[in-house]
């Protein structure tokens, strides 16, 4: 019996957790990747039958986690998977203020987490997957601040940004290649998430935008995790998934 594999970074809570529940269909095998375990998402898990793995993987330790990926994809049969997909969606904000007031270690974890971690996962992915027939799908959950400059979040925007941009490239590499790959970075546009609070919380002193944040909170403009995931997942089974590798949540 065949099955289609998805991978789901940051799965414990927030977008990622809505992902992995959508996700747990028949036919489906899910490994989450977090830095904690969601017992809810087990529980659903089991009682639909569904192949549920979950690591608690610290994604800041980006070699590790995608050599263990690599590792672990080589355990399977080519032959009984239908499809494998990776939605690399794990992120942190990190410390709201301007670039030479936040510590240095507090940007050396946004950008492992959100970047280097998305980065070596996906090689890892395309590695371990590269003997698979079945169709390969990479979905990079990026953001609108990877295209625009927002004062006070340095470090999340080049990520963003980074991300953006190394998806170009492996579209570039995939396209000519037998089974190539197809990938997307996609904006999701505002999620109530913790980051979210994260935002509309911040100093305004040092987080210029503070007061954007809290009226789209105020104001009802937030998606849920649930909706927005459900709008990605439509997405994500376009047939047309991966004709463009930047994209943008209003185009689905």
């Amino acid at each position: 019996m065949t099955s289609h594999l998805y991978i789901v970074t940051g799965s414990s809570r927030g977008l990622g957790a809505a992902l992995a529940r959508q996700l747990l269909q028949p036919g489906h095998r899910v490994l989450g990747m977090a830095r904690g375990s969601n017992p809810a998402l087990q529980a659903h898990a089991q009682a639909n039958g569904v192949p549920l793995t979950q690591w608690t993987q610290d994604l800041a330790d980006a070699g590790a986690a995608a050599l263990r990926l690599e590792r672990w994809l080589a355990e399977f049969d080519p032959a009984d998977m239908a499809s494998a997909t990776l939605i690399n969606n794990a992120g942190v904000v990190g410390q709201p203020g301007a670039l030479d007031e936040v510590p240095l270690a507090t940007l050396s974890l946004a950008m492992r987490a959100g970047l280097e971690s998305a980065l070596l996962l996906t090689a890892a992915f395309l590695a371990g997957t590269a003997r698979w027939s079945g169709p390969r799908r990479i979905m990079n959950i990026s953001s609108g601040l990877g295209r625009r400059a927002m004062a006070g979040s340095a470090a999340y925007c080049a990520a963003k940004a980074g991300m953006d941009h190394f998806s170009r490239v492996v579209a570039l590499e995939q396209a000519g290649r037998p089974n190539g790959a197809r990938i997307v970075s996609i904006a999701p546009g505002v999620i109530d998430t913790d980051m979210q609070a994260e935002l509309r919380g911040a100093d305004a002193t040092q987080f210029p935008e503070q007061a954007f944040f809290a009226q789209l909170h105020a104001g009802g403009q937030l998606s849920s995790p649930a909706g927005c995931a459900e709008r990605l997942l439509r997405y994500l089974g376009r047939p047309d998934f991966g004709a463009e590798p930047i994209a943008d949540i209003r185009e689905t």
